[in-house]
Order: structure tokens, then sequence, then C-alpha cells
């Protein structure tokens, strides 16, 4: 008789909002505000549609096909873009600000990247199929007769490409296409039961998705790298109070940004996780962060590569 999968081999851990150490760390996501927006709005929807009603009834009412129209997309969100753009950031975090906004508590369950299992016949299907259960198990313990919801579930599904890659893709194991099809009964399950649950996706390959888990997502929503705006906002807020002038903050600028020879400047997580830790440690422990070392080092500094999105053949 086979055991059934324990929770520490399909999540990697339990995060229950809200919680102050996330909080703290979605508002050092600079420049997605757009981003945070729609998420919020559309995983408030989704684990808490008394809320929409709510909504519909103060400024439509009568409007119960627009809410069935709203209300009946699938539970999923996937966010796609380019390596240390902040998706997984926003997905491990977002969730602080629809708990407080919604005030619930909701619990946070990343799916382990061991989901994939070690390639014996149907062991990834079994795990796929097990944290969706899961979830929806614990998704339904939160539901009420009066569609106010007592809390909520996420699903994320980081590297998401990994379990849900295109069944077209013609070097595919039957194995990995068992497990998509395990994938999509879970949205399916969890969409049909409505119950307060959302799945998050993250990829760096949006062209290497199954096609039937992109028609079922509720939204998808794009990251890029920092445009010169968002670059001068992120150096600035960190760098000025160091005293660096603002002409040594439009050179760290334009050296983070493309270049000759390159058409790609660098991601949020070059600047927040390499330049500056880079420009700190120069000085540390017997000089001030100088401006035009500064600068130097940036322009001595290469980007990380982009994320290659090719579609699946």
């Amino acid at each position: 008789m086979e055991m059934k999968p324990t929770l520490g081999e399909l999540f990697d851990r339990r995060l229950v909002y809200p919680d102050f150490e996330p909080q703290e760390r979605l508002a050092r996501l600079v420049g997605l505000d757009q981003q945070k927006d729609r998420l919020a709005k559309v995983l408030a929807l989704l684990v808490n549609p008394a809320g929409l009603a709510e909504w519909a009834n103060r400024h439509h009412p009568g409007a119960e096909a627009l809410l069935d129209t709203v209300l009946r997309r699938p539970p999923l969100v996937v966010l796609a873009g380019d390596v240390g753009s902040g998706k997984t950031e926003l997905a491990e975090t977002i969730g602080d600000a629809v708990a407080r906004q919604e005030k619930i508590d909701i619990t946070l369950m990343p799916l382990s990247l061991s989901t994939r299992g070690q390639g014996r016949v149907g062991e990834m299907t079994q795990l796929i199929s097990s944290a969706f259960e899961y979830t929806l198990q614990e998704a339904e313990k939160l539901t009420t007769g009066s569609g106010k919801s007592r809390g909520a579930v996420i699903l994320l599904v980081d590297e998401a490409d990994a379990l849900a890659q295109s069944r077209e893709a013609s070097q595919m194991h039957h194995e990995d296409r068992a497990g998509v099809n395990a994938f999509i009964r879970g949205v399916d399950q969890i969409a049909n039961a409505k119950v307060p649950a959302a799945i998050i996706m993250c990829t760096n390959r949006l062209n290497s998705l199954d096609p039937a888990v992109r028609r079922r997502a509720a939204d998808v929503l794009e990251f890029s790298r920092p445009d010169d705006a968002q670059r001068q906002f992120v150096l600035s807020t960190r760098l000025e109070p160091l005293g660096l002038t603002p002409q040594h903050l439009q050179a760290l600028v334009s050296a983070t940004g493309p270049a000759e020879g390159r058409s790609h400047g660098f991601t949020f997580s070059d600047l927040t996780q390499r330049l500056i830790p880079a420009l700190v440690l120069d000085a540390y422990p017997s000089q001030p962060v100088d401006g035009a070392r500064a600068v130097q080092i940036a322009r001595g500094m290469r980007p990380t590569p982009p994320f290659q999105d090719a579609a699946a053949v």
C-alpha cells in the first residue's frame, strides 16, 4: 500500500499573513506598484468573492450576470518575466496586503520543487494531486454559509515551467505529461469547489507553459527590468543619504541601463543584491562610499543575462 506524501514533501514551508516581515518585504518592492495593485485585487476576488458582491450592491445593483462572469474565472494567476524582476518576492509577500485588506488570515503554501519526484512511474502525478488535494481540504475549512470567508489559502508554484510545461513539446516524457494533466485537474477542482483559495504561478518562460494552463489563468502579469525612472528611484532612495551627488546618481542610472554591446540593463535584484552591497563592501570599514568610485564599480559590473523565453517545440 502506497503512503501518501507528507506535508514536508509537498511544501517548502507554510507562511501565515498578516505578518510584519512580509509586510516590510512587500514595501521594499519598488517600481512594481501596478503589479502589486492588480495582483492584490485579483487575489481578493478569488479568495473572498463576497467583497465583489458588496461592491456591486453599492454601485451596480442588479448586475448578477456581471458578477457571475468575473467570479467564474479559474483561481489562477501567472506572474511571468525576466529573472530578478521581483516575481517570486511579490508572490511570497502579496498575501499580507490581501489579508490586511480583507481582514482575514491567509496561508501561503509554496509547492516544493521536489514535487517533480524521482521520475518513477506515477510519482509526480501523485505528488501534484496530493498538493492540490491538501490545498482544497484546507480551503474548505474556511468557507462559511454567508459567503464571507474566515480565511484563505494561496498555493505558490515557483519555476512553474518545471511542472506545467507544454505537452506539445516533442521531447516531453510521458510522466511529465501525466504531471501536467494532474496539475490542470487540480486547478479545475479548486475552481469548481468555489473555495477561498488561489494559485500563483511564477515563470521565466511563459511560452513554455502548457496552453491549457495559460487559458485557465484569471490574469497574466508580466514583469520587466527596471527602466531609467525605476533605477533612479531604487538607487536614490538608498544612496542619497550617503551623500552621493545628483550627478553621480545619474551616472549610476546610465551605467546600470542598456549600454553599447548589450541591449539589457540591470535587474531589480542586480541593483539591490549585487551593486549596492558591492558599493558598501568596497568602502567598509575605513572610508565612506565615494560617488566616483561607485560609478566605476557599476560600469565594471555586468547585469544578469536575460532569460531566453523561446516557444516550446
